[in-house]
Protein backbone atom coordinates (compact mmCIF):
# COMPACT_ATOMS: atom_id res chain seq x y z
CA UNK A 1 0.00 0.00 0.00
CA UNK A 2 1.33 3.45 -0.96
CA UNK A 3 1.21 6.08 1.78
CA UNK A 4 1.02 9.72 0.57
CA UNK A 5 2.59 12.41 2.76
CA UNK A 6 0.81 15.83 2.73
CA UNK A 7 3.53 18.47 2.71
CA UNK A 8 1.52 21.55 1.75
CA UNK A 9 -2.02 22.73 2.21
CA UNK A 10 -3.29 25.14 -0.46
CA UNK A 11 -6.19 27.25 0.75
CA UNK A 12 -7.56 27.10 -2.78
CA UNK A 13 -8.01 23.35 -2.39
CA UNK A 14 -10.60 23.89 0.32
CA UNK A 15 -14.30 24.15 -0.37
CA UNK A 16 -14.99 26.92 2.16
CA UNK A 17 -12.82 29.66 0.59
CA UNK A 18 -14.45 33.02 -0.11
CA UNK A 19 -15.65 36.25 1.49
CA UNK A 20 -18.99 35.09 2.83
CA UNK A 21 -19.88 34.04 6.37
CA UNK A 22 -17.83 31.17 7.82
CA UNK A 23 -15.43 31.11 4.87
CA UNK A 24 -11.65 31.38 4.73
CA UNK A 25 -10.23 34.55 3.13
CA UNK A 26 -7.71 33.97 0.33
CA UNK A 27 -5.27 36.63 -0.90
CA UNK A 28 -5.78 37.67 -4.52
CA UNK A 29 -3.19 37.44 -7.30
CA UNK A 30 -1.59 40.67 -6.06
CA UNK A 31 -1.21 39.36 -2.52
CA UNK A 32 -3.99 41.60 -1.21
CA UNK A 33 -6.96 40.84 1.02
CA UNK A 34 -10.21 40.98 -0.95
CA UNK A 35 -12.94 43.43 0.01
CA UNK A 36 -14.48 42.32 3.28
CA UNK A 37 -16.23 43.96 6.24
CA UNK A 38 -13.54 44.86 8.79
CA UNK A 39 -15.79 46.63 11.31
CA UNK A 40 -15.05 44.06 14.04
CA UNK A 41 -11.27 44.39 13.81
CA UNK A 42 -9.61 45.85 16.91
CA UNK A 43 -6.27 47.58 17.45
CA UNK A 44 -6.39 49.36 14.09
CA UNK A 45 -5.74 53.12 14.25
CA UNK A 46 -7.51 54.73 11.33
CA UNK A 47 -6.32 57.96 9.77
CA UNK A 48 -8.61 61.00 9.52
CA UNK A 49 -9.36 63.23 6.58
CA UNK A 50 -11.36 66.28 5.69
CA UNK A 51 -11.63 69.06 3.13
CA UNK A 52 -9.79 71.51 5.41
CA UNK A 53 -7.01 71.40 8.01
CA UNK A 54 -7.72 69.82 11.40
CA UNK A 55 -8.55 72.09 14.32
CA UNK A 56 -7.74 72.09 18.02
CA UNK A 57 -11.08 70.31 18.59
CA UNK A 58 -10.44 67.55 16.03
CA UNK A 59 -10.18 64.88 18.73
CA UNK A 60 -8.61 61.67 17.36
CA UNK A 61 -9.76 58.40 18.94
CA UNK A 62 -6.34 56.96 18.14
CA UNK A 63 -4.56 59.64 20.17
CA UNK A 64 -0.96 60.68 19.52
CA UNK A 65 0.32 59.46 16.15
CA UNK A 66 -3.00 59.72 14.33
CA UNK A 67 -2.62 60.91 10.73
CA UNK A 68 -4.92 63.54 9.19
CA UNK A 69 -5.12 64.27 5.44
CA UNK A 70 -6.49 67.51 3.99
CA UNK A 71 -8.25 66.23 0.85
CA UNK A 72 -8.29 69.71 -0.71
CA UNK A 73 -4.58 70.58 -0.73
CA UNK A 74 -3.03 67.22 0.19
CA UNK A 75 -1.35 68.45 3.39
CA UNK A 76 -0.67 65.77 6.02
CA UNK A 77 -0.76 66.33 9.78
CA UNK A 78 0.21 64.08 12.69
CA UNK A 79 -1.33 64.46 16.14
CA UNK A 80 1.57 65.11 18.54
CA UNK A 81 -0.49 66.06 21.61
CA UNK A 82 -3.94 64.57 22.16
CA UNK A 83 -5.66 66.85 24.67
CA UNK A 84 -9.41 67.17 24.11
CA UNK A 85 -10.17 70.57 22.61
CA UNK A 86 -6.48 71.55 22.56
CA UNK A 87 -4.96 68.92 20.26
CA UNK A 88 -1.71 69.77 18.52
CA UNK A 89 -1.50 68.75 14.85
CA UNK A 90 2.01 69.00 13.38
CA UNK A 91 2.25 69.56 9.62
CA UNK A 92 4.48 66.87 8.14
CA UNK A 93 3.69 67.65 4.50
CA UNK A 94 5.42 70.04 2.13
CA UNK A 95 3.52 73.04 3.51
CA UNK A 96 3.62 74.81 6.85
CA UNK A 97 1.26 75.81 9.63
CA UNK A 98 0.96 73.57 12.67
CA UNK A 99 -2.38 73.51 14.49
CA UNK A 100 -1.51 74.47 18.08
CA UNK A 101 -3.38 76.12 20.96
CA UNK A 102 -2.94 79.87 21.32
CA UNK A 103 -1.04 81.02 24.39
CA UNK A 104 -0.79 84.64 25.49
CA UNK A 105 2.83 84.68 26.65
CA UNK A 106 5.87 85.18 24.43
CA UNK A 107 9.16 83.31 24.24
CA UNK A 108 11.67 85.87 22.90
CA UNK A 109 11.33 89.54 23.92
CA UNK A 110 9.32 92.00 25.94
CA UNK A 111 8.79 95.56 24.60
CA UNK A 112 7.99 98.95 26.15
CA UNK A 113 6.24 101.47 23.89
CA UNK A 114 6.38 105.28 24.01
CA UNK A 115 7.30 107.29 27.10
CA UNK A 116 6.88 110.63 28.80
CA UNK A 117 6.00 113.27 29.56
CA UNK A 118 7.53 114.90 27.65
CA UNK A 119 6.26 112.59 24.92
CA UNK A 120 8.78 110.29 23.21
CA UNK A 121 8.45 107.90 20.27
CA UNK A 122 10.87 105.39 21.76
CA UNK A 123 10.49 101.62 21.59
CA UNK A 124 12.73 99.34 23.66
CA UNK A 125 13.07 95.59 24.11
CA UNK A 126 14.60 93.12 26.57
CA UNK A 127 15.27 89.40 26.36
CA UNK A 128 13.13 86.64 27.87
CA UNK A 129 15.81 84.00 27.34
CA UNK A 130 18.55 85.65 29.42
CA UNK A 131 18.55 88.36 32.07
CA UNK A 132 20.23 91.61 31.06
CA UNK A 133 19.81 95.21 29.98
CA UNK A 134 17.33 96.30 27.34
CA UNK A 135 18.15 97.90 23.98
CA UNK A 136 16.64 100.47 21.62
CA UNK A 137 14.34 98.62 19.19
CA UNK A 138 13.11 101.42 16.91
CA UNK A 139 10.50 104.18 17.06
CA UNK A 140 6.74 104.65 17.10
CA UNK A 141 5.19 106.62 14.24
CA UNK A 142 4.69 109.61 16.56
CA UNK A 143 5.74 110.63 20.06
CA UNK A 144 3.29 109.77 22.83
CA UNK A 145 2.90 108.10 26.22
CA UNK A 146 0.22 106.09 28.05
CA UNK A 147 -0.50 103.83 25.08
CA UNK A 148 -2.07 100.41 25.31
CA UNK A 149 -0.07 97.46 24.00
CA UNK A 150 -1.13 94.37 22.05
CA UNK A 151 0.52 91.71 19.90
CA UNK A 152 -0.13 89.17 17.18
CA UNK A 153 2.31 86.35 16.42
CA UNK A 154 4.32 88.65 14.12
CA UNK A 155 3.57 92.28 15.05
CA UNK A 156 3.37 94.55 18.08
CA UNK A 157 0.77 97.32 18.45
CA UNK A 158 0.56 100.60 20.38
CA UNK A 159 -2.89 102.22 20.51
CA UNK A 160 -4.08 105.57 21.86
CA UNK A 161 -1.98 107.64 24.23
CA UNK A 162 -1.16 111.30 24.80
CA UNK A 163 1.37 113.71 23.30
CA UNK A 164 1.17 115.94 26.39
CA UNK A 165 -1.18 118.45 24.78
CA UNK A 166 -4.05 116.11 24.10
CA UNK A 167 -4.94 112.48 23.50
CA UNK A 168 -4.73 110.54 20.26
CA UNK A 169 -6.47 107.64 18.56
CA UNK A 170 -3.61 106.23 16.46
CA UNK A 171 -3.06 102.47 16.20
CA UNK A 172 0.61 101.79 15.41
CA UNK A 173 2.08 98.43 14.46
CA UNK A 174 5.62 97.19 13.98
CA UNK A 175 7.07 93.89 12.81
CA UNK A 176 8.98 92.00 15.49
CA UNK A 177 11.63 90.70 13.11
CA UNK A 178 12.78 94.16 11.91
CA UNK A 179 13.69 97.12 14.10
CA UNK A 180 12.05 99.74 11.89
CA UNK A 181 9.73 102.65 12.64
CA UNK A 182 6.14 101.67 13.38
CA UNK A 183 3.41 102.44 10.87
CA UNK A 184 0.01 104.04 11.46
CA UNK A 185 -2.52 101.35 10.46
CA UNK A 186 -5.80 102.67 11.83
CA UNK A 187 -7.68 104.62 14.50
CA UNK A 188 -9.51 103.87 17.71
CA UNK A 189 -13.23 104.72 17.65
CA UNK A 190 -12.92 107.62 20.10
CA UNK A 191 -11.24 110.94 19.32
CA UNK A 192 -8.57 109.93 21.80
CA UNK A 193 -7.78 107.58 24.60
CA UNK A 194 -5.20 108.12 27.34
CA UNK A 195 -3.99 105.07 29.26
CA UNK A 196 -6.43 102.37 28.10
CA UNK A 197 -5.82 98.76 29.16
CA UNK A 198 -4.45 96.62 26.33
CA UNK A 199 -5.36 92.98 25.70
CA UNK A 200 -4.81 90.47 22.89
CA UNK A 201 -6.69 87.45 21.63
CA UNK A 202 -5.28 85.21 18.90
CA UNK A 203 -6.85 87.38 16.18
CA UNK A 204 -7.61 90.83 17.65
CA UNK A 205 -6.07 93.62 19.69
CA UNK A 206 -8.18 95.42 22.31
CA UNK A 207 -8.09 98.82 24.04
CA UNK A 208 -10.25 98.86 27.16
CA UNK A 209 -11.47 102.22 28.47
CA UNK A 210 -9.33 105.32 28.79
CA UNK A 211 -9.09 108.84 30.20
CA UNK A 212 -9.94 111.81 30.42
CA UNK A 213 -13.27 112.12 32.15
CA UNK A 214 -16.29 112.03 29.86
CA UNK A 215 -14.35 110.61 26.95
CA UNK A 216 -14.16 106.86 26.91
CA UNK A 217 -15.99 103.94 28.40
CA UNK A 218 -15.82 101.74 25.31
CA UNK A 219 -14.06 98.50 24.43
CA UNK A 220 -12.33 98.81 21.05
CA UNK A 221 -10.97 95.95 18.97
CA UNK A 222 -9.04 95.81 15.70
CA UNK A 223 -8.03 92.85 13.50
CA UNK A 224 -4.52 91.45 13.18
CA UNK A 225 -5.20 89.97 9.74
CA UNK A 226 -5.52 93.37 8.02
CA UNK A 227 -4.85 97.05 8.70
CA UNK A 228 -8.12 98.67 9.76
CA UNK A 229 -9.78 101.02 12.20
CA UNK A 230 -11.01 99.66 15.51
CA UNK A 231 -14.69 98.97 16.17
CA UNK A 232 -16.56 99.63 19.43
CA UNK A 233 -17.75 96.22 20.67
CA UNK A 234 -19.02 97.02 24.18
CA UNK A 235 -18.70 99.11 27.32
CA UNK A 236 -16.53 98.91 30.41
CA UNK A 237 -18.12 98.41 33.81
CA UNK A 238 -16.57 101.61 35.18
CA UNK A 239 -16.58 104.77 33.05
CA UNK A 240 -13.58 106.89 32.07
CA UNK A 241 -10.77 104.98 33.74
CA UNK A 242 -7.26 105.36 32.39
CA UNK A 243 -3.84 103.99 33.38
CA UNK A 244 -5.22 100.52 34.05
CA UNK A 245 -3.59 97.10 34.12
CA UNK A 246 -4.43 94.88 31.14
CA UNK A 247 -4.34 91.06 31.24
CA UNK A 248 -5.42 88.33 28.82
CA UNK A 249 -6.48 84.70 29.16
CA UNK A 250 -7.21 82.55 26.10
CA UNK A 251 -10.89 83.54 26.30
CA UNK A 252 -11.18 86.92 28.09
CA UNK A 253 -9.56 90.33 28.28
CA UNK A 254 -9.20 91.80 31.78
CA UNK A 255 -8.57 95.29 33.16
CA UNK A 256 -7.95 96.32 36.75
CA UNK A 257 -7.78 99.55 38.73
CA UNK A 258 -7.44 102.92 37.05
CA UNK A 259 -7.98 106.63 37.53
CA UNK A 260 -10.97 108.70 36.50
CA UNK A 261 -10.87 110.44 38.96
CA UNK A 262 -11.44 108.87 41.42
CA UNK A 263 -9.19 105.84 41.55
CA UNK A 264 -10.81 102.42 41.39
CA UNK A 265 -10.21 98.83 42.52
CA UNK A 266 -12.48 96.96 40.08
CA UNK A 267 -11.36 93.91 38.08
CA UNK A 268 -13.52 93.45 34.99
CA UNK A 269 -13.49 91.15 31.95
CA UNK A 270 -14.94 90.96 28.45
CA UNK A 271 -15.30 87.94 26.19
CA UNK A 272 -13.11 87.45 23.12
CA UNK A 273 -15.61 85.02 21.56
CA UNK A 274 -18.54 87.45 21.44
CA UNK A 275 -18.73 91.23 21.41
CA UNK A 276 -20.43 92.72 24.44
CA UNK A 277 -20.08 94.67 27.66
CA UNK A 278 -17.55 93.84 30.36
CA UNK A 279 -18.61 92.34 33.69
CA UNK A 280 -17.35 93.00 37.22
CA UNK A 281 -15.48 89.92 38.45
CA UNK A 282 -13.79 91.11 41.65
CA UNK A 283 -11.66 93.69 43.40
CA UNK A 284 -7.94 94.24 43.81
CA UNK A 285 -6.31 93.09 47.04
CA UNK A 286 -4.43 96.39 47.43
CA UNK A 287 -7.60 98.47 47.15
CA UNK A 288 -7.97 101.49 44.87
CA UNK A 289 -4.93 102.18 42.71
CA UNK A 290 -3.82 103.36 39.28
CA UNK A 291 -0.76 103.09 37.04
CA UNK A 292 -0.62 99.32 37.59
CA UNK A 293 1.39 97.07 35.30
CA UNK A 294 -0.30 93.88 34.06
CA UNK A 295 1.04 90.46 33.05
CA UNK A 296 -0.61 87.10 32.30
CA UNK A 297 0.24 83.44 32.76
CA UNK A 298 -1.94 80.68 31.36
CA UNK A 299 -4.02 80.64 34.53
CA UNK A 300 -3.59 83.99 36.34
CA UNK A 301 -3.52 87.72 35.78
CA UNK A 302 -0.78 89.62 37.65
CA UNK A 303 -0.96 93.23 38.89
CA UNK A 304 2.37 94.91 39.68
CA UNK A 305 3.18 98.25 41.29
CA UNK A 306 0.93 101.28 41.27
CA UNK A 307 0.59 104.96 42.05
CA UNK A 308 -0.25 104.65 45.75
CA UNK A 309 2.74 105.91 47.83
CA UNK A 310 5.40 103.23 48.16
CA UNK A 311 3.30 100.74 46.21
CA UNK A 312 5.41 97.66 45.53
CA UNK A 313 2.53 95.18 45.52
CA UNK A 314 2.29 92.07 43.34
CA UNK A 315 -1.15 90.51 43.44
CA UNK A 316 -2.80 87.97 41.17
CA UNK A 317 -6.29 86.76 40.29
CA UNK A 318 -7.39 83.48 38.75
CA UNK A 319 -8.86 83.14 35.26
CA UNK A 320 -10.74 79.95 36.21
CA UNK A 321 -13.35 81.77 38.34
CA UNK A 322 -14.41 85.31 39.20
CA UNK A 323 -12.60 86.36 42.39
CA UNK A 324 -10.68 89.14 44.11
CA UNK A 325 -6.92 89.24 43.68
CA UNK A 326 -4.54 87.99 46.38
CA UNK A 327 -1.16 89.28 47.59
CA UNK A 328 1.69 87.05 46.29
CA UNK A 329 4.87 89.16 46.70
CA UNK A 330 6.65 92.48 46.29
CA UNK A 331 8.49 94.22 43.48
CA UNK A 332 12.23 94.81 43.71
CA UNK A 333 11.44 98.50 43.20
CA UNK A 334 7.87 99.68 43.58
CA UNK A 335 6.77 102.29 41.06
CA UNK A 336 3.87 103.09 38.71
CA UNK A 337 3.24 103.32 34.96
CA UNK A 338 5.74 100.66 33.86
CA UNK A 339 5.46 98.61 30.70
CA UNK A 340 4.13 95.07 31.23
CA UNK A 341 4.88 91.94 29.23
CA UNK A 342 4.61 88.18 29.68
CA UNK A 343 6.76 85.21 28.75
CA UNK A 344 5.52 81.63 29.24
CA UNK A 345 7.14 81.55 32.68
CA UNK A 346 7.49 85.14 33.99
CA UNK A 347 5.68 88.45 34.16
CA UNK A 348 7.81 91.54 33.48
CA UNK A 349 7.64 95.22 34.42
CA UNK A 350 9.94 97.68 32.64
CA UNK A 351 10.65 101.20 33.94
CA UNK A 352 8.12 103.27 35.86
CA UNK A 353 7.95 106.25 38.18
CA UNK A 354 7.67 108.48 40.24
CA UNK A 355 10.53 109.12 40.37
CA UNK A 356 11.45 107.61 37.02
CA UNK A 357 13.42 104.36 37.10
CA UNK A 358 15.08 102.15 34.49
CA UNK A 359 14.66 98.81 36.25
CA UNK A 360 13.49 95.67 34.43
CA UNK A 361 12.05 93.22 36.94
CA UNK A 362 10.33 89.86 36.64
CA UNK A 363 8.03 87.71 38.76
CA UNK A 364 7.77 83.92 38.50
CA UNK A 365 4.51 82.33 37.38
CA UNK A 366 5.41 78.95 38.88
CA UNK A 367 5.71 80.12 42.49
CA UNK A 368 4.46 83.10 44.48
CA UNK A 369 7.25 85.40 45.64
CA UNK A 370 9.06 88.67 45.18
CA UNK A 371 10.23 90.04 41.83
CA UNK A 372 13.91 90.16 40.89
CA UNK A 373 15.84 93.00 39.23
CA UNK A 374 17.27 91.55 35.99
CA UNK A 375 18.63 94.64 34.18
CA UNK A 376 18.02 98.19 32.98
CA UNK A 377 15.92 99.68 30.21
CA UNK A 378 17.83 101.66 27.56
CA UNK A 379 16.22 104.88 28.84
CA UNK A 380 14.91 106.00 32.24
CA UNK A 381 11.22 106.83 31.87
CA UNK A 382 7.61 105.79 32.48
CA UNK A 383 4.01 105.79 31.14
CA UNK A 384 4.91 102.89 28.85
CA UNK A 385 2.71 100.57 26.89
CA UNK A 386 3.91 96.97 26.72
CA UNK A 387 3.82 93.90 24.48
CA UNK A 388 5.87 90.78 23.72
CA UNK A 389 6.77 88.14 21.18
Amino acid sequence: MTILTLTKVDVGMMEDVGTSANQIIQLDSNGKIPAVDGSLLTGVVAGLSGSSDPTLSTNPSGGVGTKYKNTTDGEIFICTDATAGENIWTNVGAGSGDIVPWYFGGDAYGYHLGAGPPALNTRGKYSFTSDGNGVDAGDLSLARFSTSGAQSATHGYAAGGSNGNGVGNTIDKFVFSVEATSTDVGDLTTSGSDGPAGQSSETYGYAHGGHPTGLNRGIDKWPFASDANATDVGDCVVTNLGWRAGCSSTTYGYSAGGHGPPQNDTIEKHSFASDGNATDVGNMYRGIDTGICGASSGTYGYLMGGHAPGQNEIDKFTFASDNDSTDVGDLATGEAYGGGSSSQTYGYMAGGGSPKINVIQKVSFSSDGNATDIGDTHITDYYYGGCHV
